[in-house]
């Protein structure tokens, strides 16, 4: 019988609600909602799983991410989507499935601090943490540290929980994050170490934008990390068979 399929691709950066041209990103992003919506129904059938980690609207509110959250439910398959740097909007799990029980929003699910089982896969993820110290422009005091560390937190519980099904399933586990854990020089050596503590081997990334010349998938340390930004991808989602 037919087999569903997984898909990723960070960083939709919708703005159905708000006025965010992403021109200035670069050619690619002309056009790109409808771009996207006409690759995604292409590919993508109702059977079908897109995980989304982070970036996903340019809203500043929850309310005003409504109509970015309509769009993503009128495309095909079921959607698990992560938070990014972007996703101010991001609030408590109770409210975002408050939202979308009263909008009738049936196929986008939450992925924090939990796992989902998705056809061969286990899948689950965080935002993750990018900015060397030497690199932050932050206002204000950020503890580095701080924000690593409850990354890091988070990347475990979650793993903690996909482990415990994979044990009983023995399905391979895949990790999405926002942030690269590597990318460029940058080493986040705390991710990477639970990472490798857990035995993963498939990490899938977004946030990097405009680096067309980068390798899709690069090994670091016996971790294979690709990159699904959606530009880099050019708002196809990829189909995800990491065997």
């Amino acid at each position: 019988g037919y087999r569903m399929s997984l898909f990723s691709i960070a960083d939709l950066h919708l703005s159905e609600g708000t006025d965010k041209p992403m021109d200035k990103f670069g050619a690619r992003w002309a056009g790109y909602t409808e771009k996207l919506k006409k690759n995604w129904c292409a590919i993508v059938s109702e059977d079908d799983t897109v995980v989304i980690p982070g970036d996903i609207s340019w809203a500043m509110t929850l309310d005003e991410a409504l109509p970015d959250f309509l769009f993503i439910e009128s495309l095909p398959g079921t959607k698990i989507i992560g938070k990014g740097n972007h996703d101010f909007w991001w609030s408590t799990l109770t409210k975002i499935n408050r939202l979308f029980e009263d909008n009738n929003i049936k196929s986008i699910k939450i992925m924090q601090n939990n796992a989902f089982e998705v056809e061969d896969y286990i899948v689950c993820g965080t935002r993750g943490w990018y900015v060397e110290e030497k690199y932050q422009n932050t206002v204000g005091d950020v503890n580095y540290q701080k924000i690593v560390d409850r990354e890091a937190l988070r990347l475990r519980n979650c793993l903690t929980q996909a482990k415990a099904m994979s044990e009983e399933s023995s399905k391979r586990i895949l990790v999405y994050f926002h942030f690269p854990p590597v990318f460029n020089g940058f080493v986040c050596r705390e991710i990477v170490d639970v990472l490798k503590e857990f035995g993963i081997t498939n990490c899938y990334f977004g946030h990097i934008h405009g680096a067309y010349n980068s390798p899709r998938i690069f090994d670091f340390e016996g971790i294979s990390m690709t990159m699904i930004s959606s530009d880099f991808l050019n708002f196809v989602p990829m189909i995800t068979m990491p065997d």
